[in-house]
């Protein structure tokens, strides 16, 4: 059985990615009088505004990555594979180009035509609107390659005319006049190649370059010299920069203004995400708005769902922060690898550290601050093994208590200590030696601080006392634990283990309640839902998987692309989290379960899930929501059930205080005449003039009284039915008092109104609405129904319906309320 889709997970967004090695490209919109840069992400690209680096758009996908990017005033152009798209307003593809042999790296736009050039060192000039070849060029790759095509008005040409520079791979950087083939100046940069030149256009003569290791020098063409250098600008090479048109503004989605003494540019804005692949995610508090994040590129960031501007780094770890902050992360002696996995707890941040992390294969601890973002006051590391690295143990896993004071560390050797958040004294271990006799894979903290639970590489699983830190219960594992999660409210602990399956344990009864398989490999992360119903899993099989815990059954599996390494579900419940393998950015999943209706049944044994797309990094409405039908509900779910109106209470629930009600409105005093009569009587606006007459007893029958005579000769009552549900109170007062022969009625059309009565009884149907027009008829009519004898037999008929209704209706009630005494009382 082959499923279509997630039944409760939609891809929304992507989180953390902004730019890639491609050079940006910038442009200028005339009528909002503000430039923009555009980025390539992946398969599309991204639009900012620079004025505040906030992302105004965001392309549709396209079938493969982008490997050259360009714009012109009206389209953006975007090379993937063999292929070229022009998209219109930053989102939609209004051309495609084809017609190249080898894949497109280079583009540029010219005029009403665009420029193109392929690994085979074919150029291809378009014409833009027809999507013609108007020129096709064969360059020989034995003599040269084209690696690059500019026009005269680029970041490489220089304010000067006929001048262009041009940056080599040797870092010779040469300024050139392309009208008489005249070399001016030359510079050479000390950090590799030039992957970037930009000149500033404000009246400086400045040009700055780029290089691979994320420097950027400033260069005096009037005193043809090294001005300045902006180390460590970037982490990793810089693809492109640019200085804004007569501005003082230098661009590599990093803003540089250049307004202090000695030509340096100091920060103004900027966007980053990780560099390298995300290995644990985390919400950091209960409004499920911001995510931690921790990368292999050593930092630790968080994110923000609601806009990029709150999002923040909160730096590299180190162990000595302020020489760290003097010498750079490049060159920081004392930085510390990866984080591998962290915990959080906001109860005390604004107090003291809310974070504690593990490195990659270190036995020191860090705190870390969120508010001030920044790593913390603590480096934790035992005692016990003096400072001596040879030993080679490391710190496994964390928990941090649910007030904020205490953190628990476990470490491969077994062992596991207790530290204050505070003063990050050691406060105590567990077990008289060693809590395990192999390395420990998880430990946690119930809510209360009552207890802790470890389980370890020696397949036990042991529950300890907090404060005395003594053993209450011993549990055996049937394979090694690759990770534990507790949640916390409930109580339930899960247990990966390395024969890739997740066992579910109770903290209360201390019992193994439920046990999930189905995974092919090593179970990466898990995750619980907010009320514990739901545990998600994601594995190295490509597969997350969801698992209810009341059913014991799986409810849910989707595979990706690349398999995910952490889950982190929103602490509301409406969003699950993800990172992946390779993946630099953090995916955003909406739980359909909160916006629509959604039956979940257990998946059979041959279920197979299929591939699902990774977000894109805009918000995106499921590919399949257009297509779903939308539920509408049956007038009666079925014949045996007691179905009502739905009308508002006030359309027939008044119908039998209606004397009241008009009394209580009575006006004060009577309407006073007017003081002459009109000489033309009145009409009615239309296209029909109508006269208002009032008639009086004339009066012909209205048509809910025809309907009725109707009804009794094709047993119909369907549309006398549809007439009343339409009729205000006063209406409907009116149209039963003129069933009475006293106003001009018949026996017959009273007795046509029981059938109806009778009909709505039989159709189960509209039930409050029967009780109360039949409530309202013999409050009207009752004495003179008493006098007829074929009215009194057809009430009566009508009142075994209605007796029969009420006890079908009162033994469900009586069933429903006895098992709900049952539940209640039972001891379960």
């Amino acid at each position: 059985m082959a499923a279509e889709r997630s039944a409760i997970f939609s891809g929304f967004r992507a989180l953390g990615l902004y730019s890639n090695h491609l050079a940006h490209m910038l442009r200028f919109h005339k009528k909002h009088r503000e430039f923009y840069v555009l980025t390539a992400v992946g398969q599309c690209f991204h639009a900012y505004n620079v004025k505040k680096l906030g992302i105004v758009a965001v392309s549709n996908a396209l079938p493969e990555d982008i490997s050259s990017l360009a714009a012109d005033r009206m389209l953006v152009y975007a090379a993937y594979g063999k292929l070229i798209s022009a998209f219109a307003k930053n989102k939609e593809v209004v051309h495609t180009y084809t017609g190249h042999q080898a894949d497109v790296h280079l583009l540029l736009p010219f005029g009403d035509h665009l420029i193109s050039v392929d690994k085979d060192n074919a150029v291809i000039i378009w014409d833009v609107e027809s999507e013609d070849t108007y020129l096709q060029i064969s360059y020989d790759k034995a003599s040269f390659e084209v690696s690059y095509a500019l026009l005269m008005d680029s970041e490489c040409t220089t304010p000067a005319v006929d001048v262009v520079g041009v940056g080599l791979a040797s870092g010779r950087i040469i300024i050139h006049n392309i009208r008489f083939d005249e070399t001016l100046m030359k510079f050479q940069q000390d950090w590799g190649p030039v992957t970037a030149l930009s000149f500033r256009t404000d009246g400086h003569p400045i040009m700055a370059s780029g290089s691979p290791i994320g420097h950027i020098g400033l260069w005096d063409l009037e005193e043809k010299k090294l001005v300045s250098q902006m180390w460590d600008a970037h982490t990793t090479a810089i693809a492109g920069l640019t200085f804004l048109q007569n501005e003082p503004y230098g661009f590599v989605l990093f803003v540089w203004i250049f307004d202090v003494a000695g030509g340096d540019g100091r920060l103004l804005r900027h966007r980053t995400g990780h560099s390298a692949p995300p290995t644990k995610i985390q919400h950091n508090d209960q409004s499920g708005i911001n995510i931690l994040s921790a990368g292999q590129d050593g930092t630790l960031q968080s994110f923000s769902t609601v806009h990029e501007r709150f999002n923040k780094s909160l730096g590299h770890g180190t162990l000595n922060k302020t020489r760290a902050k003097k010498k750079g992360v490049t060159h920081d002696t004392a930085k510390l690898p990866a984080i591998t996995t962290f915990a959080s707890e906001t109860a005390r941040q604004s107090d003291w550290d809310g974070i504690i992390a593990c490195h990659r294969g270190f036995l020191v601890t860090t705190t870390w601050n969120y508010q001030k973002g920044s790593i913390g006051a603590h480096k934790l590391e035992p005692e016990r093994f003096n400072k001596n690295r040879s030993l080679n143990f490391h710190a496994t896993a964390v928990d941090i208590t649910s007030c904020g004071n205490f953190a628990v560390i476990a470490l491969s050797s077994g062992h596991i200590d207790v530290y204050n958040m505070q003063s990050g004294f050691h406060r105590g271990h567990f077990g008289k030696d060693k809590a395990h006799a192999g390395p420990v894979r998880g430990v946690s903290v119930d809510a209360l601080n009552q207890l802790t639970v470890s389980v370890g590489a020696d397949r036990l699983l042991k529950i300890w006392r907090f404060k005395s830190k003594e053993l209450l219960h011993t549990h055996s594992l049937p394979a090694a634990p690759a990770s534990s999660l507790l949640h916390r409210d409930s109580g339930m602990l899960a247990i990966a283990l390395d024969d890739f399956t997740v066992h579910i344990l109770d903290m209360e009864t201390r019992r193994a309640v439920r046990r999930f398989s189905g995974h092919r490999g090593q179970i990466n992360d898990m995750t619980f839902s907010p009320d514990g119903r739901w545990l998600i899993t994601a594995s190295m099989d490509c597969a997350i998987r969801t698992w209810d815990l009341p059913s014991g059954s799986l409810v849910d599996c989707f595979l990706v692309d690349a398999a995910a390494v952490s889950l982190s579900m929103s602490p509301t419940g409406n969003f699950l989290t993800s990172s992946h393998v390779d993946g630099l950015g953090i995916y955003l999943w909406s739980n359909s379960t909160l916006c629509s209706m959604v039956s979940l049944r257990p998946l059979p044994a041959d279920y197979e899930p299929t591939v699902i797309m990774l977000p894109g990094t805009c918000p995106s409405k499921d590919a399949d929501s257009s297509e779903m039908l939308e539920y509408i509900s049956p007038a009666q779910l079925d014949e045996h059930l007691v179905t009502l109106s739905l009308l508002p209470d006030s359309r027939w629930k008044n119908l039998l205080h209606l004397d009241i009600i008009k009394k209580k409105n009575k006006p004060k005093e009577p309407p006073k005449l007017p003081k002459a009569a009109p000489f033309f009587i009145p009409t009615i606006p239309g296209l029909v003039p109508h006269q208002v007459v009032n008639l009086g007893v004339l009066a012909q029958k209205s048509t809910f009284y025809l309907q009725l005579e109707n009804a009794l000769d094709n047993n119909s009552y369907e549309e006398p039915v549809k007439l009343l549900r339409e009729l205000g109170p006063s209406a409907i007062e009116t149209e039963l008092r003129a069933l009475s022969p006293d106003m001009g009625g018949e026996v017959r059309v009273m007795q046509s109104f029981l059938k109806m009565i009778s009909s709505i009884l039989q159709s189960k149907r509209d039930f409050d609405l029967a009780q109360a027009y039949l409530a309202l008829f013999l409050k009207l009519h009752l004495r003179f129904i008493a006098d007829q004898p074929e009215l009194m037999e057809e009430a009566e008929s009508v009142s075994a319906h209605l007796e029969e209704t009420w006890m079908s209706m009162q033994t469900l009630l009586n069933q429903n309320i006895c098992l709900l005494s049952y539940i209640k009382s039972a001891l379960l």
